[in-house]
């Protein structure tokens, strides 16, 4: 378990959870997932450019490792209110290290039989993370505005998502995992088979 409650956030490895309890008793109320990126500067036939590159966030509500709801840019608030999405980044980089896309999650109104949220990202136009540079995914106390924690996908690869992060039901309160499992696809519903297996 890592204390996130006093200074700044913390670098999260691949399968590391955080507790969302706050020293001294209670837990967070509100949390945003943020994802960032931009597009990697590549050398062509007239020098330096870059390929704007879409990159969707999503959440996926399960219920006993059912899905149940979903918030990405064509649903932008889970049926239940408590999951919403701040609106679709068509080409990343516009905070140059700020939060591209956000998705922010209202824990105490996450209904009861809800017990994990899967945080994805994908590249919508197809490009895989070779051409993509500096993304990442945070969780931040959205009370606040403290960044808790932070998982940085660097080396890229052959592939065009990410399964980021999970928030999910622990004891009484709720546990943030890094996953950063590298998956294929273009949208959510390509990615559940890869999401299955990290409930």
């Amino acid at each position: 378990m890592v204390d996130t409650s006093e200074g700044g956030g913390v670098s999260l490895s691949k399968g590391q959870a955080i507790s969302l309890e706050k020293k001294g008793g209670g837990t967070l109320t509100a949390v945003r997932m943020g994802l960032g990126w931009q597009a990697a500067r590549r050398r062509g036939l007239f020098g330096m450019r870059t390929r704007e590159i879409d990159l969707d966030a999503s959440a996926v509500l399960f219920s006993e490792k059912q899905p149940v709801d979903v918030v990405f840019f064509r649903h932008l608030v889970s049926d239940d209110g408590s999951v919403r999405h701040t609106g679709d980044n068509l080409v990343g980089g516009e905070g140059q290290g700020g939060d591209d896309e956000s998705i922010l999650v209202d824990l105490e109104k996450v209904p009861a039989h809800i017990d994990q949220i899967v945080f994805t990202v994908n590249s919508f136009t197809g490009q895989t993370f070779q051409e993509v540079q500096n993304a990442f995914c945070r969780l931040v106390d959205e009370t606040n505005g403290q960044e808790l924690a932070r998982y940085t996908l660097d080396g890229g690869g052959q592939y065009t998502a990410q399964i980021m992060a999970k928030v999910h039901r622990s004891g009484g309160g709720w546990q943030m995992t890094a996953l950063g499992s590298a998956a294929n696809g273009r949208t959510f519903q390509d990615l559940m088979p890869a999401i299955l297996p990290q409930l």
